[in-house]
């Protein structure tokens, strides 16, 4: 990824972290979602224990998210045993790029998570909960305990699949964007299932998406090489990924060898 386009990325990701601010701090957008999926008459959410929303979608989609996860790990341990000879040089950066993303999103989510002084939906006094409903920046009024439930755990346990995109980077970033964005999706998935449990509001899981996308940004950034260019970076050469010549081109995207470009 160049230098340009990893600058580019990084401004729209600054401008969606305004906008997201923005609909936090001023709009109602998270309680009118949270009021539709909430059942005044019985003071309840309906599907918090509803068996699929429950089971299904939060237990079982966690383990399978973890168990998926899995595979790009064991896939680098198989190539270092077999000696480098299992995977190209293009495929070992993009797996690593999955495999540290699967790792570092949920970790920096977790952490976000820690520091969070809001409540989840259900949580609150507005439905029948305990505590009070706060709006990004606000401050922990006294005697309120923090309730650690920003931004969304659950759907940090899929939102790693859109580092898959790192495959088609950086040769097709058209078509690596649209494995992004579809690689979104399975996580924007649990996180709306959370929301209709009342675990969490919709900014909730659209700021997970935003660090994700951060995470996701950086590690291609220093993980992947340069587009039309061999270089490789101090941090790819950590993970045991060559690192060539500045005047050196690839002959081919899948192969090892090189050429001089001054020949």
């Amino acid at each position: 990824m160049s230098q340009r386009r990893f600058l580019a990325c990084l401004a729209m990701l600054l401008c969606a972290a305004v906008v997201l601010v923005v609909v936090g701090r001023y709009t109602e957008l998270d309680l009118a979602l949270a009021d539709y999926y909430y059942d005044a008459a019985s003071a309840a959410f309906p599907w918090r224990d509803d068996w699929f929303f429950e089971f299904v979608m939060h237990h079982l989609a966690k383990a399978l998210m973890i168990a998926v996860g899995m595979v790009s790990p064991l896939a680098l341990l198989a190539d270092r045993v077999l000696g480098y000879t299992l995977l190209s040089s293009h495929a070992r950066r993009a797996i690593w790029v999955v495999a540290l993303s699967s790792v570092f999103i949920p970790l920096a989510i977790s952490v976000s998570k820690y520091f969070s002084i809001h409540h989840c939906p259900w949580n609150l006094s507005r439905y029948g909960g305990f505590a009070p409903y706060l709006r990004i920046f606000d401050a922990l009024p006294a005697g309120v305990s923090a309730g650690r439930c920003f931004p969304a755990g659950h759907a940090s346990s899929a939102l790693w699949m859109a580092s898959v995109c790192a495959f088609w980077l950086p040769s097709r970033p058209r078509r690596a964007l649209l494995v992004f964005l579809v690689g979104l999706l399975p996580g924007l998935a649990l996180g709306w299932a959370q929301q209709m449990r009342g675990a969490h509001f919709l900014t909730h899981t659209l700021w997970s998406t935003w660090i994700a996308a951060l995470v996701i940004l950086l590690l291609a950034r220093f993980l992947l090489p340069l587009r039309g260019a061999g270089a490789g970076t101090e941090a790819g050469q950590a993970c045991g990924l060559p690192v060539h010549e500045p005047g050196a081109i690839p002959v081919d995207g899948a192969r090892e060898e090189y050429v001089d470009r001054h020949a």
